[in-house]
């Protein structure tokens, strides 16, 4: 795991372990227990429905480098792309660098994770809604929530770069929800790897209700100004539902643990 937020995590393991939920009204949820991630599909999906809260467990909290691996193998850098990537030292993936020596702004900074960072790196449970122009989420990890628009509106022309972009989705078929989204900030990276992106990149979010209780995400980035061709960042990632009358956890990354992880552990530490 990251170095990253040492307290936010610490107190996260401190967060009683709930095997069930089904029964009882519960506070604090941290998320769905390993036997619970393993429950099979069941039942008929609802007919363009994403409504409710879904999780990936574990797979969905990122830190090992896999996206940042298969940028490397599925689209090299350009010659862009690649000097981008030189400048970003992150704590983990193929390129990481020593403690002493990490920028990642999320960490280092507090900068909000922006997008897709928050599919690939911290997907955490996330609680979806639906009304008639718009798909909201709302992500445990950082307390963030992003619109959808779904009113058949065009994405900007020209837009002015926003840390979680501007999104527009529609309906494939009755199962499948896709969204696209442009407009993306290039302060930020794409995943915990450091990879890097231009304010050209174009993310597709694919849903799909595979059942009652089973979403599967898949996640496709386009940047042909960074790499040679897109790339999948998360490949039908499935996720569960969770039981209707949980309250999830807060887990905010603040400025202040940045500031405490800079000087407690990277000021201490000597580049090699």
């Amino acid at each position: 795991m990251h170095k990253h937020f040492v307290v936010s995590l610490v107190a996260c393991a401190a967060v009683l372990t709930f095997s069930s939920v089904s029964g009882a009204q519960t506070w604090n949820y941290a998320g769905l227990s390993n036997e619970e991630l393993k429950t099979p599909p069941s039942g008929p999906a609802p007919t363009r429905d994403l409504t409710g809260t879904w999780d990936a467990g574990g797979a969905g909290i990122g830190g090992s480098g896999q996206a940042d691996e298969r940028a490397a193998a599925q689209a090299p850098f350009t010659p862009l792309g690649l000097e981008m990537a030189k400048k970003f030292k992150p704590g983990n993936g193929p390129r990481s660098a020593p403690v002493a020596e990490i920028n990642d702004p999320l960490s280092t900074l507090g900068d909000p994770s922006g997008f897709p960072r928050l599919l690939t790196f911290e997907l955490r449970p996330v609680q979806m809604f639906q009304t008639p122009t718009q798909v909201v989420m709302l992500y445990m990890f950082e307390k963030r929530w992003r619109v959808i628009w779904t009113d058949g509106r065009a994405l900007p022309t020209d837009p002015d770069p926003r840390w979680y972009g501007y999104s527009v989705g529609r309906w494939e078929d009755d199962a499948t929800f896709v969204v696209q989204t442009i407009g993306l900030d290039d302060r930020t990276w794409i995943d915990n790897s450091g990879s890097p992106h231009s304010t050209d990149l174009r993310v597709e979010e694919r849903y799909r209700r595979v059942s009652q209780n089973m979403l599967e995400l898949t996640v496709t980035i386009d940047d042909q100004k960074v790499y040679t061709k897109p790339w999948l960042a998360r490949n039908k990632l499935p996720l569960r539902l969770v039981p209707a009358n949980v309250d999830l956890m807060e887990m905010i990354p603040a400025a202040s643990e940045a500031q405490a992880y800079t000087k407690d552990i990277s000021s201490q530490t000597t580049a090699k």
